[in-house]
């Protein structure tokens, strides 16, 4: 099962490490879905015990990220999934899920006089993810070391009054797609294990609700890939100056709450439509 916590959420079961009743020793149930030993592992790691995610003051994540770029047959960009290796107490679990401290913006956005909105499709198709530069920074050296690509900061909006940055994060929204989960933390005091969230609907479910729309701190998990500039009959290799171009898929946000202390980007002229 890759890329499926989303899959997983139409699940109706919320069990873990159920034994598989398939006789397959070697399966386990997360959430609904069978999955191999290690990727529950993982997926219980990263979306359940919320570990070895990136963030301001935390410790380096034990994760190893690679990717293997394919051309898909028409113009010049080669593109891959990025993966993501995790050391569990000196397991190695592939996962194709990383995640991040973040404050996810669903405020509400200007719109032209006419009406129509400046942020075509916000909060549907994507939404602004703010995280500080160091924490960017931080991923961006993992993925260097784990690919040999340096990163542009393409799809990135920095602010260097607050120090932070913007990324315009994609979210699955057609009609048969998972669309991204949202939780919220059951007890704001609680602490280490005795945190637990609950799933109040997808990002865009909220992101309907008035009072809803604000920005929520907390952390988000995405699924990464990458797209490098070459031709189609030569694989790009780093190190020849080019920069790869990252694109975050928002998959789940586990939410603390809301925050006031940061002010949201209203309108983007890049986006301008």
């Amino acid at each position: 099962m890759a890329r499926n916590e989303q899959a997983a959420q139409r699940g109706k079961k919320d069990e873990y490490f159920v034994e598989a009743s398939s006789g397959n020793p070697n399966m386990v149930e997360w959430r609904g879905n069978l999955v191999g030993e290690k990727e529950a592992k993982a997926l219980r790691h990263v979306f359940d015990d919320l570990q070895d995610h990136f963030g301001h003051q935390r410790p380096d994540p034990r994760i190893t990220f690679n990717t293997s770029l394919a051309h898909p047959g028409q113009g010049q960009v080669w593109n891959g999934e990025l993966d993501f290796t995790y050391d569990i107490n000196g397991d190695h679990c592939n996962l194709a899920y990383v995640s991040m401290d973040v404050c996810v913006d669903l405020t509400a956005k200007l719109v032209h006089k006419h009406g129509q909105p400046m942020l075509k499709e916000y909060g549907n198709s994507w939404v602004y993810v703010y995280l500080p530069g160091l924490t960017l920074d931080k991923f961006k050296s993992y993925v260097k070391t784990g690919t040999g690509w340096d990163v542009s900061d393409e799809g990135t909006v920095y602010d260097p009054n607050r120090n932070l940055v913007a990324i315009e994060a994609k979210m699955h929204h057609k009609s048969g797609q998972p669309k991204p989960s949202f939780w919220v933390v059951k007890d704001k005091d609680a602490s280490g294990r005795d945190i637990s969230f609950s799933r109040i609907g997808s990002v865009q479910e909220v992101n309907a609700q008035p009072h809803q729309q604000c920005i929520h701190r907390g952390i988000g998990i995405f699924s990464v890939s990458m797209e490098v500039e070459g031709t189609p009959n030569f694989e790009p290799t780093p190190g020849a100056g080019d920069e790869a171009k990252l694109t975050f898929t928002l998959v789940s946000v586990r939410t603390w709450g809301i925050t006031d202390c940061v002010a949201p980007i209203v309108h983007a002229p890049s986006k301008w439509y």
